[in-house]
């Protein structure tokens, strides 16, 4: 008997991906159009069309109803609509690992857990050290530093390593995912201002239904597919509307919603990946060509004055606070807590680590970028001295951690792929087409 044809949405199938899909999804590509997003707004944002760049981000579309207030600018659009997208994927691939991956095993995950809060912690000391006799309210900026940007980071480990050891790549992956759940809890806790509970009281019914038909009606949705999306995104957007006007900033709608979606696949046809890979999968390529690459482009423009404004920037306590912790806090609090917990408990590395390799990984983990920028505009005034130093900052160190990890890992690379070919076997290649989260 034939089986039926598979709808988008119906759990253990794939749509097949079109070719340009396909593409923008891996690793370097991905990386590629964050880069070049982000030089394009330096460029525009430092030369004679530098006003229209502003103009057009600055811009207000929208409007508002009753206590929604969906007035915002393009940036403003960008930084809490799109990048929502992001953290959307990012709880998909959050659940996905306590549900059935690595994080489901606490035990195989200690070491990747530890160092992921050992990151997180010595850069946001650091830079809270380096700006205690800083300007009034640059003190604020010590999550900055905290984050890393998976997406970058994948790809430039991509790039620079396709005869590493597979664990490091493992490892990174693992240490970013649980980077990532600590930024959406400091961006929750520390970020929410004028908090209007009863919002967010109202937002658990569009919630409610939300859960309701992803994880109560599977076959109806097998049926329905185009009903459902009908359903589903009125439901995601009322959300998201909800939590953008309670005080909670609106990219934990995106995390909250993901942790709602089913994990566990059921399938009746062969392959069994559930909703959130299914929905991973259909929402990768719109989030790493469009959603996360047009944030960089309103976020990462800063009119840094010249070589003068840029030298004022570089001396500024806020970027060297910056740069200091995610180049050298990075590498310290997760290389340092990776190294405890190895000595003083029965937690091990993969035997194919090398603590010289360890310590490139974590240069890799320096480059902080996209969740960075987006602290920074939580935690200065945009247009502000501050929040100025504090991009620049972000940019900076984000570049030297990279070159940092260059100087490490392209020596290793070569040393690897050395051994590979004396013994006969094929490079692992770094999945060069996997991107920060895999598919399934």
């Amino acid at each position: 008997m034939t089986p039926p044809s598979a709808t988008v949405l119906e759990r253990g199938t794939y749509r097949t991906r079109l070719p340009a899909e396909e593409w923008v999804t891996r690793a370097i590509p991905g990386g590629a159009l964050l880069l070049v997003a982000t030089v394009l707004a330096l460029l525009l944002s430092n030369t004679a069309a530098s006003d229209l760049y502003f103009s057009v981000r600055d811009t207000h579309v929208g409007f508002a109803v009753g206590p929604l207030d969906l007035d915002l600018s393009i940036g403003h659009w960008a930084s809490d609509g799109l990048l929502a997208v992001f953290f959307f994927l990012a709880g998909l691939e959050l659940k996905q690992e306590f549900v059935v991956g690595d994080l489901r095993s606490p035990s195989k995950a200690l070491v990747p857990i530890a160092a992921a809060f050992g990151g997180v912690a010595i850069p946001a000391i650091l830079y809270a050290v380096i700006n205690l006799a800083g300007p009034e309210g640059s003190g604020s900026g010590w999550a900055i530093p905290a984050a890393t940007d998976i997406a970058f980071a994948v790809a430039i480990l991509a790039l620079l390593g396709s005869s590493l050891p597979p664990a490091l790549r493992t490892f990174l992956l693992t240490l970013a995912i649980v980077d990532d759940l600590i930024a959406i809890t400091i961006i929750a806790i520390f970020y929410t201002a004028d908090l209007r509970l009863w919002l967010l009281v109202l937002a658990l019914l569009p919630m409610a239904a939300f859960w309701w038909l992803t994880n109560k009606r599977e076959a109806w949705f097998k049926q329905h597919y185009w009903t459902a999306w009908v359903l589903l995104l009125p439901l995601a957007l009322l959300t998201w509307a909800l939590f953008l006007n309670s005080g909670v900033h609106a990219t934990i709608a995106g995390v909250v919603l993901a942790f709602l979606i089913p994990t566990r696949g059921i399938s009746k046809y062969g392959k069994q990946h559930s909703l959130s890979h299914t929905l991973e999968h259909r929402l990768r390529p719109f989030s790493s060509a469009i959603a996360v690459p047009v944030f960089a482009f309103f976020s990462a423009g800063v009119a840094v004055g010249g070589m003068t404004g840029l030298l004022d920037a570089w001396q500024s306590t806020v970027a060297l606070g910056i740069v200091a912790g995610l180049v050298l806090g990075k590498i310290i609090g997760i290389v340092g807590t990776s190294f405890l917990i190895t000595t003083f408990t029965s937690a091990r590395l993969d035997t194919s680590l090398k603590w010289v390799d360890m310590i490139g990984m974590s240069a890799v983990a320096g480059i902080g970028f996209t969740v960075s920028l987006l602290v920074s505009e939580l935690s200065f005034q945009p247009g502000s001295d501050l929040y100025d130093w504090a991009k620049v900052g972000v940019l900076t160190a984000s570049v030297l951690a990279a070159v940092v990890a260059a100087a490490i890992l392209i020596p290793r690379n070569r040393m690897y792929a050395k051994q590979l070919r004396e013994s006969g076997a094929e490079p692992d290649g770094y999945d060069r087409g996997a991107n920060w989260g895999a598919d399934g």
